[in-house]
C-alpha cells in the first residue's frame, strides 16, 4: 500500500503550516500529498507552490470541484501543474455537494453525474493535445456561431491521472468506468464490497478492465492511544465531527455522507443524527454517534490496534492509505504520521491473509 495525505488551508489558517507538513511529510516517506479546496483555498495556487519545494512526492487535487471551472480550465491547471512538478501530478475531480456549488459558487449542482463525464471526456480531450469538439447534454463546444475548434497551445507532456471522488453507486460505476483511481471516505471495509466495490467493479467490467487498473485510494483519521482509558476518550472526542459529516455536510435533502454511512449499516441512525442536526440540536445529534461507527471508518486505536486494521484495509483491497493524522501541533502531528507511515509499509511486506 502507498501512503498519501491531504493537507488545505481553512478556517483562518495560512499555507505555511500545511506546505510546511507537506516539505517535511515527504522526507518521511510520503507517496502522495492531496490539497483539498472545500471552501477555503483553491487547490491548484497551492500545488504550483508544492511542486517548487518538493522534489519526489506525488501531488494531487483532492478535489478539483466540479462547476467552479469549466473543463477546459480544469485541463489548462492540469497540464500546467503537471509541467512545474515534472510529472508528478494526480488530477482528481469531484462532484462536492449542492450547498457549496450552489449556496458558494451560485452554479446549478443538478445532474452531477451527467457532468462528471462530459468534464472527464473533455479533459482528456484537451490534454491528448486533440482540438476540443464535444457535444454534449451539458457541454456544448464549441458554442453555435462563427467559433470553430481549437487545440490549447500548451501540451501534456506526462501522463496525467484522473481520479474521481465519488460516493454514490452511479458514480462509483462511472469510476470504474473511466477513472484511474478512486478517492473514497466513509469507508468501512466490512462493508465495502456491497457498498462501493460491487457499483465499482460494475463500471470496471463495462470498460474491460479489472480492479488491477484502480488505484483505490481511501483516507481516515490515524491517531494513536497509549491504552484502551485514552481511546474511549478519543473516541467520545470524535463523535461532534461525524454528526456533522452526516447532518452538516451537503444540505437538508442531500448528503453523500449520510448516504455512504446509511449503506454500510446505519441507516437510521444516520437519519436521526442529520435529523436533529439540521433542526440545531447539535449535541443531541452527536450523542447518536456511537463508539463502532467512529471506529469503523477511521485509524484511532492502540499501535496495535491500528496495525490490525490496515490489515483489514489492505485486504479489503486499498491500494492508497490517506492519512490525516491527529495531533496538537505541528510536531505532533509529523510524528503521528512517521508512525503510521511505517505501519503501513510493514503491514504492506506481510502476505496477504
Amino acid at each position: 500500500m502507498r501512503t498519501a495525505t491531504t493537507i488545505e488551508a481553512s478556517g483562518g489558517r495560512t499555507w505555511s503550516e500545511p506546505v510546511e507538513f507537506a516539505v517535511e511529510a515527504e522526507k518521511l516517506g510520503l507517496d502522495v500529498c492531496w490539497v483539498a479546496e472545500a471552501w477555503g483555498s483553491d487547490g491548484p495556487s497551492a500545488l504550483g507552490y508544492l511542486a517548487a519545494r518538493t522534489d519526489r512526492l506525488l501531488l494531487g487535487s483532492g478535489i478539483m470541484q466540479l462547476g467552479t471551472r469549466t473543463p477546459v480550465a480544469v485541463a489548462q491547471a492540469a497540464i500546467a501543474l503537471s509541467q512545474l512538478s515534472g510529472g508528478r501530478f494526480l488530477l482528481g475531480l469531484g462532484p462536492s455537494g449542492p450547498q457549496v456549488v450552489e449556496g458558494l459558487h451560485g452554479v446549478p449542482f443538478a445532474r452531477p453525474l451527467v457532468r462528471m463525464r462530459e468534464t472527464v471526456e473533455i479533459v482528456r480531450q484537451a490534454i491528448a493535445g486533440e482540438k476540443i469538439s464535444y457535444s454534449g447534454s451539458h457541454f456544448r463546444i464549441p458554442l453555435p456561431g462563427e467559433s470553430r475548434p481549437m487545440r490549447l497551445s500548451m501540451r501534456a507532456e506526462h501522463d496525467i491521472p484522473v481520479y474521481l471522488a465519488t460516493l454514490s453507486p452511479a458514480m462509483l460505476r462511472l469510476t470504474g468506468r473511466v477513472a484511474d483511481g478512486w478517492l473514497g471516505t466513509s469507508f468501512v471495509p466490512e462493508g465495502a464490497d456491497e457498498a462501493y466495490f460491487a457499483h465499482l467493479d460494475a463500471g470496471l467490467a463495462e470498460a474491460g478492465r479489472s480492479r488491477a487498473d484502480l488505484d483505490v485510494c481511501q483516507g481516515a483519521e490515524v491517531a494513536f492511544a497509549a491504552d484502551e482509558d485514552q481511546l474511549r476518550e478519543m473516541v467520545a472526542g470524535r463523535r461532534k465531527e461525524l454528526a456533522f459529516s452526516l447532518g452538516g455536510m451537503g444540505s437538508a435533502t442531500t448528503n453523500f455522507y449520510n448516504n455512504a454511512y446509511s449503506r454500510q449499516g446505519w441507516a437510521q441512525v444516520a437519519a436521526e443524527v442529520r435529523e436533529r442536526w439540521q433542526a440545531g440540536d447539535r449535541d443531541g445529534a452527536a450523542e447518536l454517534v456511537t463508539d463502532e461507527m467512529v471506529l469503523a471508518t477511521t485509524l484511532i486505536g492502540t499501535e496495535d490496534g491500528v496495525r490490525a486494521r490496515l490489515r483489514v484495509w489492505r485486504d479489503a483491497g486499498v491500494d492508497t492509505v490517506r492519512l490525516y493524522p491527529a495531533g496538537a501541533d505541528l510536531d505532533a502531528r509529523l510524528a503521528t504520521l512517521g508512525r503510521a507511515i511505517e505501519l503501513v509499509r510493514e503491514v504492506s511486506a506481510e502476505p496477504a491473509r
